[in-house]
């Protein structure tokens, strides 16, 4: 009995419907779509405009081509016109659209002419059908004009049919994003004589035209292209209408034709009558085959012929289909024939083989061309017989008993156990005899389950025999005499078939979800790695893991080095040396951007599969597979997996290299941060001493004798200051330098910080003429650990910075006490503090140069410094704010020297 179809409509229909929700704010596309100029295309386009503006709608006309025609110039009055934007190019100002002034005037509606167009360099964008994209990205409905030779996809065809090669194409999604495609076509006749009437080029350009596009048959040829373009669009848009409103079809308003195949001989015969019947009718076809369960057990000399018959059917030009059903194959086929509108079937002969009380029994099924040809009423269905020398599946061997020899030997001990088990229960009285009939259907469940349908079938046989020779009189005879053992025996035989059925159907769907699990959880894990991975390398070891143990075989991935020659950077299991064939498989799927190797048409006898690794934008490798089972690589499902695959990665590798290529630019713009910053405190804070030292030496050159002893003693005091602070600026560049290249080495001693303070206090004299320097140390304080000259430059850089930012005539405070085995010494200031969320960036390098100059003086390296110079001694710094929340402190804990006693030990 045919299951119900499914009245739902499809959930991709539900998809289309939220994405057009999401949409509504985006302008509408109509487009006049023309075999080739002069057919109408914008007076059709004009007109329209008129009637919408009739309509009380709001109608630019952005942008129409006359080409010098007074007739179309005459149409546009009475229309507001947008002014177009001039571009200068080669000593010639160039009319373009001008997007801008399109955008700000924001009609409702646009008039684009010439959708192909290519702007004049300098344009926001190459291609007009961009700016159109744009526009409609804004809000704004468009109408516009194409002609069928600026197709993408029809290029190469109008290529052949016009010997021209035309360069100015539209993508096709454009087309696809249409929301209406309107055919405007004009008779061959018609269009040559309005070409020598002159009303579609100047006179000059007549003879030209003739010779390429409007001669007669080119005419209709690409007449025909049109027709079928929009033929297929309004076919689109009814098969989607179907399927939203889950409309049972078909509707044969275009016929389309599917070829069904399965693992018998005559599918590669149904392939090539169905090329046949396509191109003869010039219909669409489509070749499916629909895999169940059981087709996982099918040997794979079987298996191979379906594969075989869908790689001729993808050579020929079909679209190829692998369908999955539980066990109705026939239905599953219907639904999909209503899905897709197809209106022809064609099936092969059902086999004789297949008997009533077979199919009655359940042994063998209904053949799937019987069922279609009850079910399928609403379609033409086209029954092709084989050729008499087809080699046709033998029955008697069917592939669904055959199986390893375990499962029967399984089946035979099986039988044997339930017969003891039956013989305490035989000679109990009080036990119905159907119970022994029941141990052993219990056999034959286990064995199905188990092993499958064949072990089963045997064991139900061996079963039925047990149970005559031993369990019914005359005992130890296979003879029966009583008409109730007859039944008894009958009943259970028949039982047992049904029951070892059921049981391998239950083991074959249950390994075939394992399958699907094993592949699911297969595939996640790819997906997490790869989300995961921040290196290339990661990506390409995941993919190659994942690709070998999802398709049980060896893979390999190839990438193009310097030089441009392939090079493996991943394999699995290992890395292999590629043979001459394997290598010219993977030149060509590199160069090519199409599979190539195993299981296709290049190359074909390479024992490896190679498809392209590309993105939209390039091509970055290839991916091989190796598979273990040669057949597998003829599985178009292995194949769209793979391709799948290859996508996932592709994306993947692209993601990590522009993260890649962002970290580098990250970086480079962090250089040239830096190399600013540095720059300014080079031309602004350390030329300010210089300039003082300059001064001051200039001074007392030029007025030698003139000065007293006090002024020139002034004079070199303030010269040799400005000097030691040059010098303590430079001196902070070369450690910044050496702390970035990791090779400061401190050298330790114990030192007491008395004396370091007292080493800072007299460096820093002249900078603390308007400060107090207040010392607060214990004299118990232990020595520190630390190399006197770097820890000495550390507090002499937080001194002077507390110096600069605190007012005249405030305290700079130094404590410090002992905590554990570190010392915490504190500088604290009066000043205005550091806010508490800039408290970890002053220590970065520069970081006072990006608030700007009319801070006071200094490189922004002086903190910078000082954390360098800790932490090389193990230490940390810190900043916070000073006693009772005023100033700022700077607090740095560094190690204690070790005392005698600890030494000694």
């Amino acid at each position: 009995m045919p299951s119900a179809p499914d009245d739902r409509p499809t959930p991709e229909s539900f998809l289309a419907e939220a994405r057009g929700e999401e949409e509504r704010s985006v302008g509408r596309l109509k487009i006049f779509l023309g075999a080739s100029p002069g057919v109408g295309k914008t007076f059709a386009m004009i007109e329209e405009a008129r009637v919408r503006q009739r309509a009380g709608l709001d109608v630019v006309v952005a942008l129409v081509e006359t080409h010098g025609r007074a007739e179309t110039a005459a149409l546009l009055q009475g229309l507001e016109q947008l002014p177009r934007r001039l571009v200068a190019y080669r000593g010639q100002d160039l009319s373009e659209l001008d997007v801008d002034a399109l955008l700000a005037r924001k009609p409702a509606i646009a008039l684009i002419d010439e959708l192909a167009h290519t702007n004049a360099p300098g344009s926001r964008h190459p291609k007009r059908w961009q700016d159109v994209v744009e526009v409609l990205d804004a809000g704004i409905d468009v109408v516009t004009t194409l002609n069928i030779q600026h197709v993408e996809s029809l290029n190469d065809i109008v290529a052949r049919i016009t010997g021209v090669r035309v360069q100015e194409t539209v993508p096709d999604h454009l087309l696809q994003r249409a929301d209406a495609i309107e055919l405007i076509d004009l008779p061959p006749e018609e269009l040559i004589k309005r070409l020598q009437d002159g009303k579609v080029y100047v006179p000059q350009q007549i003879g030209q035209a003739l010779e390429n596009f409007f001669g007669k048959g080119k005419l209709t040829a690409l007449r025909e292209l049109a027709l079928r373009t929009a033929a297929s669009r309004v076919d689109a848009e009814m098969l989607a209408w179907m399927q939203d409103h889950a409309v049972k079809g078909p509707w044969p308003a275009e016929e389309r034709l599917l070829v069904c195949i399965n693992e018998a001989p005559v599918a590669r015969s149904l392939v090539r009558a169905g090329r046949r019947m396509a191109e003869r009718a010039r219909l669409p076809w489509i070749v499916a085959t629909v895999m169940t369960p059981r087709h996982e057990a099918l040997p794979a000399e079987t298996r191979a012929v379906t594969l075989e018959a869908l790689r001729l059917a993808e050579t020929l030009g079909a679209e190829t289909v692998v369908l999955q059903a539980e066990s109705n194959v026939a239905a599953e086929v219907l639904r999909y024939a209503r899905q897709r509108n197809v209106s022809r079937l064609v099936i092969g002969r059902p086999r004789s083989h297949s008997s009533r009380w077979q199919r009655l029994l359940g042994v063998f099924r209904e053949p799937v061309a019987d069922r279609l040809l009850d079910d399928a009423t609403d379609f033409e269905i086209t029954v092709v017989t084989p050729h008499a020398r087809i080699e046709r599946r033998k029955a008697a061997a069917g592939p669904v008993l055959r199986g390893p020899w375990q499962g029967y030997a399984v089946a035979l001990v099986a039988i044997a156990i339930a017969t003891l088990l039956a013989l305490p229960i035989s000679i109990w009285d009080a036990v119905p005899g159907g119970a022994i009939s029941a141990i052993y259907l219990a056999a034959v469940l286990v064995v199905g389950a188990r092993h499958g349908l064949g072990p089963s079938l045997l064991a139900g046989l061996l079963g039925s025999a047990a149970y005559n020779f031993f369990y019914t009189p005359p005992f130890y005879s296979l003879d029966m005499r009583r008409p109730e053992d007859v039944v008894s025996v009958a009943v259970y035989l028949l039982g047992a078939v049904f029951t070892g059925s059921l049981a391998s159907r239950l083991k074959a769907q249950v390994e075939a979800m394992r399958a699907a699990q094993r592949r699911t959880a297969t595939l996640y894990d790819f997906a997490r790695k790869i989300a995961s991975a921040t290196e290339t390398d990661d990506v390409l070891w995941a993919a190659a893991f994942h690709i070998a143990a999802t398709l049980d075989g060896h893979s390999l991935i190839l990438m193009p080095d310097a030089a441009g020659t392939l090079q493996q950077v991943q394999g699995h299991p290992t890395i292999e040396d590629l043979d001459a064939r394997a290598e010219g498989a993977a030149r060509w799927a590199f160069e090519k951007n199409e599979p190539a190797g195993a299981g296709t048409a290049t190359l074909p006898m390479s024992e490896w599969l190679f498809v392209p690794l590309a993105t939209a934008g390039r091509t970055l490798g290839v991916v091989g597979v190796r598979f273990k089972d040669r057949l597998r690589g003829l599985d178009p499902e292995t194949r769209r997996l793979l391709i799948a695959v290859e996508d996932q990665v592709a994306v993947a590798v692209e993601r990590t290299r522009l993260a890649e290529e962002l970290a580098d630019a990250r970086v480079s713009a962090e250089g040239e941060k830096l190399r600013g910053a540095l720059l300014n405190s080079v031309s602004h804070d350390l030329r300010t001493p210089l300039v003082t030292v300059i001064g001051a030496v200039s001074s007392l050159a030029e007025t030698d004798g003139v000065l007293d002893a006090a002024d020139r003693r002034e004079l070199t005091l303030t010269a040799l200051d400005e000097a030691r602070r040059l010098d303590r600026y430079v001196q902070n560049l070369l450690d910044m330098t050496r702390l970035g290249h990791g090779v400061l080495a401190p050298k330790r001693a114990a030192v007491d910080l008395r004396e370091i303070v007292g080493v800072v206090r007299t460096d820093l004299k002249r900078v603390l003429a308007g400060h107090s320097l207040i010392i607060e140390t214990p004299r118990d304080l232990p020595a520190l650990h630390v190399d006197p000259v770097l820890i000495g430059q550390a507090i002499a850089n937080i001194v002077e910075n507390a110096a600069k930012y605190a007012p005249a005539g405030t305290s700079i405070t130094i404590t410090a006490r002992a905590d554990g085995a570190m010392a915490e010494i504190a500088v604290t200031d009066e000043g205005p503090g550091i806010p508490e969320a800039e408290r970890e960036r002053v220590f970065d390098l520069f970081h006072r140069v990006a608030e700007g100059d009319s801070r006071p003086a200094g490189t922004g390296l002086g903190l910078s410094i000082v954390k360098g110079l800790v932490e090389a001694h193990g230490g940390t710094v810190m900043a916070g704010a000073g006693p009772d929340g005023r100033g700022t402190a700077i607090v740095m804990r560094l190690a204690l020297a070790p005392s005698s006693s600890e030494e000694t030990e």
